[in-house]
C-alpha cells in the first residue's frame, strides 16, 4: 500500500523535478503541446514564468539578438515586436471591457422567459381555479355581513362604518 502511493507520487512528481511554482503551474514546460504551455499574465500576476513565445522563428532569432545591443538602435516596431514576442498583452489590453456582459444578461433575460412561461402554463393547465371565496362579489358579501352584525364596534370595520349615512366614516 505504501509503495503504491510513493510510486503514484513518483509519477506525478516526477524524479527530482524543482522549480518555481507560479499560478500558472510549475515553470517547466518541455514536453507540453503547445495550448498547454505555463504562460499565465494576467493583471494580478504580471510576470510569467516564461515568455509567450518560446518557439522563434529565424526573424524573431534574429531580433532577439539584436535586442542585446543598444536600444537606441531599435526601432518602435522592433520594441513592440519584441513586447510580444515576451507577453501576451499589454496592461491596457488586459483591462479593456469585454462583452460579455451581454452575454451573461441575454443567458438571464432568457431563463426569466423561460420561467415566466413555466408560471403560465402552470396557472393555465395545472392549478386549479381560484375558489369562490376568492371572488369580489364573495368578499364584498363577506365585508357586508360583518358589518351588518356589527363585529368589533369598539376599534374594528364596524367602528369605521357610519350606520345612518351607510358609508364609511371620514
Amino acid at each position: 500500500m505504501l509503495s503504491r502511493a510513493t510510486w503514484s507520487l513518483v509519477l506525478r512528481k516526477g524524479l527530482g523535478m524543482r522549480g518555481m511554482h507560479s499560478p500558472g503551474g510549475n515553470a517547466q514546460s518541455e514536453g507540453k503541446m503547445p495550448p498547454y504551455t505555463s504562460y499565465h499574465a494576467q493583471r494580478s500576476y504580471p510576470m510569467p514564468d516564461e515568455p509567450f513565445c518560446t518557439k522563434l522563428s529565424a526573424e524573431q532569432r534574429a531580433l532577439k539578438e539584436k535586442e542585446k545591443g543598444s536600444w537606441t538602435e531599435l526601432t518602435h516596431a522592433e520594441k513592440v515586436a519584441l513586447y510580444r514576442l515576451q507577453f501576451h498583452e499589454t496592461f491596457a489590453e488586459m483591462n479593456r471591457h469585454s462583452n460579455e456582459w451581454k452575454t451573461v444578461m441575454g443567458g438571464v433575460f432568457f431563463f426569466f422567459g423561460v420561467t415566466a412561461l413555466l408560471i403560465w402554463w402552470q396557472r393555465v393547465y395545472v392549478f386549479p381555479e381560484k375558489p369562490i371565496t376568492l371572488t369580489d362579489e364573495w368578499k364584498a358579501q363577506q365585508l357586508q355581513r360583518i358589518l351588518d352584525m356589527k363585529g368589533n364596534p369598539v376599534q374594528g370595520l364596524a367602528a369605521q362604518w357610519d350606520y345612518d349615512k351607510k358609508e364609511w366614516k371620514k
